[in-house]
């Protein structure tokens, strides 16, 4: 158990500190390509952020465990949404004034549908492979088609790291993520066998909120920087991620139904989160703290719930 418990730890450091490296280096090299804050959000630091989840359901479904892995998304999309977008709101308020209103609907459609999938109790190489596939096309119609309301201003050119500096952190960073991925993944195996809590209650718990350090990091610094549409950005964008790009890896890896467990409860509560951030995208002005506060709070009775 001890062993098990430092692996957790000795994973957590590692996802943590690889997706900082990575996020500093990815967006170091999107600046340099000249991308603007919000598609840097939904597209770089979106995917960057994912990479934790993205290791740690790898791991979990190459061996033999993918119920870490689902249960692993839907945590993270929650905490994306509920723990991230509420302490981002509570350092500053999150300005909408008409950003991310495409990927909040692309964000909810992807909910419903691995809802759906989950009901249907769907399970095949070629759905993961479909998934996927809708992320590249997201990716491309994303990159090709941003609104004007979408460009924020850019960092001044003093302040984008050299070329050389980004493409080291970029490096540093996978590999401290696929050791931390793994640890992580093995701890968290051993403390559900030993704990009798299942799989899948693991995954949402301690890998999906491990997994979400890099997102609230970069959400918590966008906010104090005010930079409202890479923090929106990040949490919308890292959830498709979520949903098409570790759903569909862990589901062409391991083509097992969505775990059962995750169909009344917490796959609703996915969908009723990106409805309510659609919403908002739509017809509200700001995320201020008041409501930052809810969101809090809504994740820590949600975590409550899922451990009694």
């Amino acid at each position: 158990m001890t062993t098990a418990i430092l692996l957790i730890l000795a994973g957590l450091v590692g996802l943590g500190l690889g997706g900082e490296l990575l996020v500093r280096g990815a967006v170091g090299l999107a600046r340099r390509m000249g991308i603007s804050n919000l598609v840097t959000g939904l597209v770089i630091v979106g995917a960057a952020t994912s990479m934790p989840e993205m290791v740690a359901s790898v791991q979990a479904a190459l061996i033999g465990s993918p119920e870490i892995a689902w249960g692993n998304i839907a945590g993270s999309n929650l905490a994306n949404t509920l723990l991230i977008l509420g302490a981002a709101a509570l350092v500053a308020p999150i300005i909408l004034t008409g950003t991310g209103r495409r990927d909040a609907v692309v964000a909810f459609s992807a909910s419903v549908m691995l809802w759906l999938l989950a009901l249907g109790g769907f399970a095949s190489p070629w759905l993961g492979a479909a998934l996927l596939a809708l992320l590249t096309i997201y990716i491309v119609w994303r990159y090709r088609h941003p609104r004007p309301a979408d460009e924020d201003e850019h960092e001044d050119e003093d302040e984008i790291p050299a070329l050389w500096k980004s493409v080291v952190l970029f490096a540093i960073g996978v590999a401290a993520l696929i050791a931390g991925g793994k640890y992580l993944v093995d701890g968290a195996v051993d403390v559900a066998r030993f704990a009798g809590l299942s799989e899948t209650v693991i995954g949402l718990t301690v890998v999906a909120i491990g997994t979400s350090l890099p997102e609230l990091a970069a959400s918590v610094a966008a906010a104090l920087r005010g930079k409202s549409g890479l923090a929106l950005g990040n949490v919308v964008g890292s959830n498709i991620y979520n949903i098409l790009l570790i759903g569909g890896a862990t589901m062409a890896i391991s083509p097992v139904a969505i775990p059962a467990e995750l169909v009344d409860i917490e796959l609703p509560m996915v969908a009723a989160t990106a409805l309510m951030v659609l919403l908002l995208c739509w017809f509200a002005d700001r995320i201020g703290r008041v409501l930052g506060a809810v969101l809090l709070a809504a994740f820590i009775a949600n975590i409550a719930l899922i451990l009694a």
